[in-house]
Formats: structure tokens, C-alpha cells, sequence
């Protein structure tokens, strides 16, 4: 197989970005997606532009997934779709590539992780940030052991509220998980991607405090999550800690990533310069580091070329047969301490991960 024919289902803000990302790849073609959702046909369709004619439309997934038209499919629906469209796409040998969350529960996380050491086909699970480049030249610093043992990690991310989506899904905690289920496990992923450790517990105090407070859709009020601090215990000693604010628009940088070591410190920030910073306790100095975009991202989208970048590696690993970088059980873990750290919120308590039998 030299081309990957590519199905997308769910063509809202994040499939759009996966369609531009897949039109970039020369190995890949676009040939079929599916949405229940006119408006997100008309999105997709001025997405492909003149490739439109040649892509088959469907607002059932199973049809799209029965058709022959594809040898891999992209998910990229609403989170409290996934376990259902994962659980239709292992009953073929069709691999997929799905947007984190994997899903919205650790129960159902769980499910998938069992169903999928059944299963041949690859299941890449979209926990893009760690291609963003001053993440992956902080974590190359890290691997180098240029600041010694890792001890702490914090992460801030500072940024606008949730956008607007379809039927607007995202305002509820059950359709998302929570917001350090949706949002975060990102930041949870990269902190379990750097410590290389098992989470142990998780300590949490958050609240929905500024956004989407006069917000009611069906008679049900949004209880979406606005800001939080959570702290993370790893089997090997070392913590990490997020801090998240939903109305802070206003800073320098939305996302901060600091690494604390036992001889100094790394540094990245997002949006950034192109650098990453070094700090050396012996001489008490810091020094820049380049760390340049890759010049083969055809598409930077919404993720500074990170989305990219998945798909690409994703589209290589299925033509060579080879193994997902980021696995099943990347993504329950990722999905594990968001829930945790909501379950510490909501109980005003610390959470031991062994209350989840993992």
C-alpha cells in the first residue's frame, strides 16, 4: 500500500484541522466523512475545497465504516461519542486515530485498553501536545540528563474559555468528562510522558467560578470546570502540579512548562520563540536552546503544527506497519488523573489512584 485512503468522522473545528493536515500529507488521501450534522458537512466541504467532489459523505458512521472506501479513519466527534464509535470500529480491522479524550470515563477508558490487546489494528490516541516543538525540546533537554534527576514539573495554562460547539456539548461535565478530563489531559499526558512513573495520588481544588455561569441549554444549567490547581504524587517521588485558568486571556504566553531537576531547570512556553531555556544551579547561569518549527509542516492549525504532525506519524505507522507512538494505555492514563483530580474536587479530598483497581 502506497496510499492511506483516510475516513474522518466528525467534521467540526478539530476534523476540519485533520482534513487540511491529511490534504498535506502526500501518502494520504481523504475519501470518505461522516457527521450527523449538516452545518459540519458544509464546513468539511469548504475544507477540501475542489477534493470535496471526490469524498463520500455519510451521517451514520457504520456506513462509512462498511463501505470499503477507507483503510484508516481519523474520530474527531464529541467525547461522549467515542466509546461507542471505538466500540463499532473494533469490530473491523480498520485502524483509527482518536481525539483525546480516548473517552470520557476511566471505566470505559479501561474497556477500550482490554478490547484493543484483541485487536490487531493500531489505535493512536491524538495527544498532540507532545509534538508541539518546545515540549519535544524540553523533553529531549530532559532525556539528555542535562538538569539531573527530575523532581518537580509544573505546567500553567492560562488561556480563553471553552469555544462554542455543536449543540453546544462541551458547556456539561458529563458530556466532557470534566474539564481536567477534556481539556487537560494533555497536560496529564505530558507529565506522565516526563516523569516515566505511575501516578500514585492526586490533590485538586477547583471550581467554576467566572465562565458560562448564566448559561442554560435544555432547562440544564453548565457546570463546566473554569480553573483549578492540581497536584500529582508519582511511585517514583517526583510531583508535578497544573495550574488552569479558563479567563486569562490576557497573559504573555498560554502555557508555561517548567521541569525542575536536582542540578537545574528547564523552561518552554507556548506561543513561544523558537527556544527553550537551561538553567544550571552549579553556575547559577541560563542559556537558550533553539528549537525551530519543522519545515516540512504543511498545515500549523490551531496546534502550532502538532496536529501535524500526529497525523502524519499516524499515516506512516499504517503504511509500515508499525506501532502508535501514543497507545491506549497513554490515553487512559492521560483520562485517569483528570478524573481523579475532579473526583478530589468535588469530594474535598486527596485520591488515591488505587481506588480505581489499576
Amino acid at each position: 500500500m502506497s496510499e492511506l485512503r483516510v475516513g474522518v468522522i466528525g467534521t467540526g473545528m478539530m476534523g476540519c484541522e485533520h482534513l487540511r493536515n491529511l490534504m498535506g500529507i502526500p501518502e494520504a488521501v481523504v475519501t470518505a466523512i461522516s457527521d450527523p450534522h449538516d452545518e459540519q458537512h458544509g464546513w468539511a466541504r469548504r475544507t477540501l475545497g475542489d477534493n470535496a467532489a471526490s469524498v463520500r459523505e455519510f451521517t451514520d458512521h457504520r456506513d462509512l465504516l462498511n463501505s470499503g472506501l477507507v483503510d484508516a479513519v481519523l474520530v474527531a466527534s464529541p467525547n461522549f461519542t467515542h466509546k461507542v464509535l471505538l466500540d463499532d470500529i473494533f469490530d473491523t480491522d480498520i485502524p483509527v486515530l482518536v481525539e483525546k479524550p480516548m473517552c470520557t470515563t476511566v471505566e470505559d477508558c479501561v474497556s477500550i485498553v482490554n478490547a484493543q490487546a484483541q485487536r490487531k489494528a493500531m489505535t493512536w490516541v491524538g495527544l498532540e501536545y507532545r509534538y508541539m516543538a518546545p515540549i519535544a525540546g524540553l523533553l529531549r533537554e530532559l532525556r539528555s540528563g542535562i538538569i539531573g534527576d527530575m523532581k518537580m514539573m509544573s505546567i500553567r495554562e492560562h488561556r480563553f474559555p471553552f469555544l462554542v460547539k455543536v449543540d453546544n456539548w462541551n458547556r456539561f461535565s458529563q458530556n466532557t468528562g470534566g474539564t481536567l478530563v477534556e481539556k487537560c489531559c494533555h497536560f496529564f499526558d505530558l507529565m506522565n510522558l516526563a516523569v516515566e512513573s505511575r501516578p500514585v495520588r492526586v490533590i485538586a481544588s477547583g471550581g467554576q467560578d467566572v465562565n458560562h455561569l448564566d448559561e442554560v441549554y435544555d432547562g440544564k444549567r453548565s457546570d463546566i470546570l473554569d480553573n483549578a490547581y492540581v497536584i500529582v504524587e508519582y511511585a517514583n517521588g517526583v510531583r508535578t502540579m497544573l495550574d488552569l485558568s479558563m479567563f486569562a486571556e490576557g497573559g504573555q504566553h498560554e502555557q508555561e512548562i517548567t521541569v525542575v531537576g536536582d542540578k537545574g531547570k528547564l523552561e518552554a512556553f507556548i506561543p513561544g520563540n523558537g527556544k527553550i531555556f537551561v538553567g544550571d544551579r552549579s553556575t547559577r547561569s541560563v542559556r537558550e536552546i533553539d528549537v525551530p518549527t519543522d519545515p516540512d509542516i504543511a498545515h500549523m492549525g490551531f496546534h502550532f503544527g502538532a496536529s501535524f504532525i500526529e497525523c502524519k506519524r499516524f499515516v506512516d505507522a499504517v503504511l509500515n506497519n508499525t506501532q502508535p507512538e501514543v497507545t491506549v494505555v497513554d490515553g487512559l492514563w492521560s483520562v485517569v488523573i483528570g478524573a481523579a483530580a475532579h473526583k478530589s474536587i468535588d469530594e474535598q479530598r486527596p485520591v488515591l489512584i488505587s481506588e480505581y483497581g489499576l
